[in-house]
């Protein structure tokens, strides 16, 4: 089934309502959920990316879920940082974990990091967490006390290993610090267990449904996935619809409709609006991609979205907007509001 024929200008109105920046879920472990993952490699970033999805969220709010283990973060798909919902954490990283631990096989040759090095970090590890949480920085005076060193980057990709065989993940951060656990301790109730073809099934439709429309492509690239299997799970997908832009082929939760863009938001850095796809181009002019990625040196900065279209970004630390363009006296007057809004998260005066 081929399903509705939209035109391009469409798309942008129906991921801001798909990806719920139009339209906020009710709460912060909601939006996690509905999003399937949340990139979170710039941690202050990612709070943002939470609240800016959840109903009049507060800074504190979105930290309540990461304390209470509803919402975890970890190394998750590509192997890169996200938030996920608690309950989705094993199912998931049982699905996308083998490929990016073969994927990063010859980074660890050039670290000198085996599996005897593993094994050795997961023994200590295990044992040094059991029933409580470390800084990193603790973790790594504990590892470079054994003799297992961790200059070099050595000693995230020991962290990550073990986050990838689902012995540790982040804990609630210590200050400016990220802490880590034993996941076992943090998620002593395993969730739901899924089959392969079941978590395929159920990440597509988690991705389709919160970045509809989308492509295969797109969705083989944001879960690491190969195109046979991405496509495996997009065939077994429950609630998503087909559609056809430009004559491709792309997918969206069913019964989306075009509407309106309109609106100006402030997305964080890394936001899923734009990194969230393998073609960005539908909500980035070419123009500007290096406005976005200076040097394209893989760091995302924030964003100003004005009628689903990227025009400028923004800096959290103090709201200083630099918009590619001199903005209209509306966009503008709905660009102060976005800012206040952002305050207002962050707790800060208006």
């Amino acid at each position: 089934m081929r399903g509705p024929v939209l035109n391009s200008s469409d798309i942008a109105g129906i991921r801001l309502a798909s990806q719920r920046i139009s339209t906020a879920c009710d709460s912060a472990a909601a939006a996690v959920a509905h999003m399937g993952a949340v990139q979170a490699q710039d941690h202050g970033s990612a709070l943002w990316a939470i609240g800016l999805r959840t109903a009049g969220a507060g800074i504190a709010d979105v930290r309540t879920a990461i304390a209470s283990h509803a919402v975890v973060r970890t190394w998750m798909l590509r192997g890169t940082l996200h938030f996920v919902a608690g309950a989705d954490l094993r199912w998931m990283l049982a699905l996308v974990a083998p490929r990016a631990i073969a994927a990063q096989a010859g980074r660890h040759r050039q670290l000198e990091l085996d599996e005897s090095v593993f094994a050795a970090s997961r023994k200590l590890l295990a044992k040094a967490l059991r029933g409580t949480t470390l800084t990193r920085s603790a973790l790594f005076a504990l590892l470079d006390a054994k003799g297992i060193a961790t200059t070099g980057q050595r000693g995230i990709h020991i962290l990550w290993r073990l986050a990838q065989d689902g012995l540790i993940c982040f804990g609630a951060h210590e200050g400016k610090q990220p802490s880590f656990a034993l996941l076992d301790d943090w998620l002593p109730d395993a969730g739901p267990v899924l089959t392969r073809d079941e978590a395929l099934a159920t990440l597509a439709q988690r991705y389709f449904g919160s970045h509809g429309p989308a492509t295969l492509a797109d969705f083989a690239w944001w879960a690491g996935l190969t195109q046979a299997d991405a496509k495996r799970g997009l065939a077994a997908a429950q609630g998503l619809e087909p559609c056809a832009i430009e004559s491709a082929s792309w997918s969206m939760a069913h019964g989306a409709q075009p509407q309106r863009v309109g609106g100006v938001h402030l997305l964080p850095g890394f936001d899923e609006y734009l990194l969230g796809y393998k073609d960005r181009g539908h909500v980035l002019a070419p123009q500007f991609a290096e406005r976005i990625v200076p040097g394209g040196n893989g760091v995302f900065k924030p964003m100003i979205v004005s009628d689903g279209q990227i025009v400028g970004t923004w800096q959290r630390s103090d709201c200083q907007l630099e918009p590619f363009a001199p903005l209209g006296r509306a966009e503008s007057k709905a660009l102060a509001a976005a800012v206040q809004r952002y305050r207002a998260f962050c707790g800060a005066a208006p």
